[in-house]
């Protein structure tokens, strides 16, 4: 029975650790993903809508950190009980979302893994199914080191994962696993796989009043992005860092747009407020927002390859 528990705890620690290390390191994806959740049309729970992303944090940091408890055996009753409840909830929100077919991919890989709502669902009843028998057997999860190294090693943690946690929010994720990550071809990526599945790189317009210019931006070597996927909700502060870096841009012979879901009037005045020397393009929100998470962002194409992502704070490092 000591074997069964240890890779039952093995296995519960390392899925825990995964998931929410994928998570880790864009929890601004997870932001996302709750505030799906909690819109109208599916929990209809609109008034925490803007606590999403303390929402997710809290719910990353506490998987990731539960999967490290584990493994070492630090409190193993809270462990597991906490590891209980947490499943709990990934059981419902994943069988909410494939009984009522509302949230087609629940985020509990983020975007490294991507697995069907019902995929989801029967991988979560198998890993509850593990932690009962932690549960169960919980006077057999021993630490795996004396004294109060168990603890250290629990605090370490937190700390290190709360300065991940504060370090992506104010870059960029650490690791990207979009579509539109740095060395991703978009025009490779809206190739229809032989499946028939939808390709990785969908929905991206880049449209005028006239016409859309994707399919000739994507040909050209040096085009600058700034994305802005929503005027309302944009870091103002960060303008007149893109003002300074889309001005070199231009005098170093790029194509510079704004790409933005907003409407055309407000778009106008952001313009003309900042002085900005670029127009802007219409991009789906949901595109916008998958291509970079910040607002505002700079992305920089050569012949449809993402050659550079950076958010508002760190245009300065951009080499032109």
């Amino acid at each position: 029975m000591k074997v069964i528990v240890y890779i039952a705890r093995l296995l519960v620690g390392a899925l825990f650790i995964f998931s929410g290390f994928v998570k880790l390191v864009d929890p601004i994806g997870s932001q996302y993903k709750f505030q799906e959740y909690f819109s109208e049309s599916v929990l209809n729970m609109e008034f925490l809508i803007p606590y999403a992303l303390p929402f997710a944090i809290v719910l990353i940091v506490a998987e990731i950190l539960l999967g490290v408890m584990i493994l070492i055996g630090y409190k193993p009753k809270l462990t597991v009980w906490s590891l209980f409840f947490l499943t709990l909830i990934f059981l419902f929100l994943t069988w909410y979302s494939a009984y009522y077919n509302k949230v087609t991919d629940c985020g509990c890989f983020g975007d490294a893994i991507k697995l069907s709502t019902w995929e989801t669902f029967y991988k979560n009843v198998i890993l509850i199914v593990f932690i009962l028998l932690l549960m169960l057997k919980v006077n057999l999860i021993t630490p795996l080191f004396k004294g109060k190294i168990p603890k250290l090693i629990t605090f370490v943690s937190l700390a290190v994962f709360m300065f991940l946690v504060q370090h992506v929010l104010t870059h960029l994720p650490i690791i990207d696993f979009r579509a539109y990550a740095i060395g991703k071809n978009l025009p490779e990526g809206m190739v229809y796989p032989k499946d028939g599945s939808i390709p990785k790189v969908h929905d991206f317009m880049l449209e005028d009043e006239e016409q859309d210019l994707a399919p000739e931006l994507l040909k050209k070597e040096k085009v600058m992005l700034v994305i802005v996927y929503n005027v309302d909700k944009v870091d103002a502060k960060g303008f007149p860092a893109i003002k300074d870096i889309t001005t070199k841009a231009k005098e170093k012979g790029y194509t510079v747009y704004g790409a933005s879901a907003s409407f055309t009037d407000d778009l106008v005045a952001v313009k003309e407020k900042h002085n900005l020397p670029f127009d802007f393009l219409f991009c789906d929100e949901t595109t916008l927002k998958t291509m970079i998470r910040a607002n505002p962002g700079v992305m920089i194409l050569d012949k449809g390859t993402v050659v550079e992502k950076k958010n508002w704070v760190d245009v300065d490092e951009i080499e032109l």
